[in-house]
């Protein structure tokens, strides 16, 4: 389990446009490195997550498909899970343990609802679909602010496409190639959570302050 960390010094999308080494890496998992009875009885041996700066690296125009999977864990909770750059389709939600070979079944696929904020039920899953359009670093995350802080978040780093349009603009000639946090003066930097935004500030996924 891995617990989302925010860099210090740099923002993820700044490290990736600037080619700046060692402040994330690509291998967030496509699937929960450890299986486990997610809304049962779990062992406390799975409690205490490992901190890291991954994302998920996307191609532009890709298909994503991204179950949130709740769990047990210290107690089960209710996360609204937003979005930054994308709307995405709702197709389908219940509770227990996801189960690919049942809940299928159960998705809408006709009329979805179209959002940027979902509910992961006490002990459920929501399911999401959205196409990977919008090119940058965009996070994903609890909208309880203190379970951002607790590392209930993730990032998808989506690349450039082939056109101008489906690329990253340059940023800005007086963009602050680096951020001191004590520096009042010098505040200003690309952020995650919009791309060149000047503002001082990650599917298989489960709560307890970790992302899976």
């Amino acid at each position: 389990t891995v617990s989302f960390v925010q860099p210090p010094n740099f923002s993820i999308l700044q490290a990736h446009h600037q080619g700046i080494p060692g402040i994330f890496s690509t291998d967030f998992p496509t699937v929960p490195p450890v299986k486990f009875d997610y809304t049962g009885n779990v062992s406390q041996s799975l409690w205490q997550p490992v901190p890291g700066t991954k994302v998920y690296k996307l191609k532009y125009g890709a298909n994503v498909q991204v179950v949130l999977q709740g769990t047990s864990i210290v107690t089960g909770e209710n996360h609204p899970i937003h979005l930054h750059g994308y709307g995405f389709y709702i197709i389908g939600e219940g509770f227990g343990n996801f189960n690919p070979q049942t809940d299928t079944a159960k998705f809408n696929l006709v009329d979805p609802p179209r959002r940027n904020t979902t509910s992961l039920p006490v002990n459920g899953w929501p399911v999401i679909r959205f196409v990977a359009d919008n090119p940058g670093v965009w996070l994903m995350h609890c909208h309880l602010d203190i379970h951002i802080t607790w590392g209930l978040a993730m990032s998808f780093l989506v690349e450039n496409g082939v056109s101008e349009l489906e690329s990253l603009e340059e940023p800005p000639v007086d963009l602050p190639i680096k951020m001191d946090p004590l520096d009042e003066e010098n505040t200003s930097f690309a952020t995650d959570m919009g791309n060149y935004c000047y503002k001082v500030m990650p599917f298989g996924l489960k709560n307890a302050g970790a992302t899976y």
